[in-house]
């Protein structure tokens, strides 16, 4: 059994704080420009491209995220109260609006840029966005939420600030599975990309994503009361169109052949 009291906070500067779920957010970032910068440089795509996608993808992460844990996980209120939306420093980001948030804005930059095709933004795009979803669960872990149910397994965490209950360490269940799932596409990229058709990579990367998160789901607590009498729960269910469209383009688009940048 692992006692967590790990503070979220690195250190405080006045009103201000610096916390690592925020250091970890950032690095996801910086780390998966740099991937996808080799990426670019080594396909001949300009690099103002890509300083241009970069923003197209952090907003579209945010406000995606955001708006997926505002209207997926607690509507009502949100509905209610559409000024707490906008609180962001408060808490509360999905993974699933963060998934349609950067759909739609790859939509927005490929309209813009009709020199790329939207499959191919989206396979070496999702490269990063595995990364990221390791970097986004750590930051999970140093702030002591989106913990798992409670075990009597060794290896289970007792989080100090919730609780003394053992529980499984969820956020590391995932933080783990993603980071290996981002080695997976990223190698397979760099091997075979060649040879497969658009939209291939992005298929491997919704079933291994989305899959593992719908399996994760049952050892993990509940966000809100309304998931506890529900046979799946709201990650599962926004999981689930997405696992079977992962492997419908697994399917039909692994026997096509060379990728390529434009339309």
């Amino acid at each position: 059994m692992i006692e967590w009291n790990v503070s979220p906070e690195i250190i405080e500067l006045g009103p201000l704080s610096l916390r690592w779920y925020g250091i970890l957010f950032a690095s996801s970032f910086l780390v998966g420009y740099k991937i996808i910068y080799d990426m670019f440089k080594n396909e001949g795509r300009p690099e103002k491209d890509l300083n241009d996608l970069v923003w197209y993808m952090a907003f579209g992460t945010v406000i995606g995220a955001r708006l997926g844990h505002c209207l997926f996980y607690n509507p009502e209120f949100y509905l209610s109260n559409p000024l707490e939306i906008i609180k962001i420093w408060s808490g509360g980001l999905a993974s699933h609006g963060a998934a349609i948030g950067i759909l739609i804005s790859l939509h927005l930059f490929v309209k813009k840029k009709k020199s790329y095709n939207y499959f191919w933004l989206l396979d070496r795009v999702v490269i990063t966005v595995a990364l990221a979803a390791f970097f986004i669960r750590m930051g999970n872990l140093f702030n002591s939420e989106i913990i798992g149910i409670p075990t009597d397994l060794p290896w289970a965490f007792v989080f100090i600030s919730v609780d003394n209950i053992p529980r499984h360490p969820a956020q590391l269940y995932e933080a783990l599975a993603y980071l290996c799932i981002f080695f997976g596409i990223f190698f397979y990229y760099k091997r075979k990309s060649k040879e497969l058709n658009n939209g291939f990579i992005f298929g491997l990367f919704l079933t291994g994503i989305f899959g593992f998160r719908f399996f994760i789901e049952f050892i993990k607590k509940n966000q809100t009361s309304f998931e506890d009498g529900m046979a799946l729960n709201m990650g599962q269910i926004l999981s689930l169109p997405l696992i079977v469209y992962g492997l419908y383009l697994i399917i039909t688009k692994r026997n096509q052949s060379k990728i390529t940048a434009s339309n």
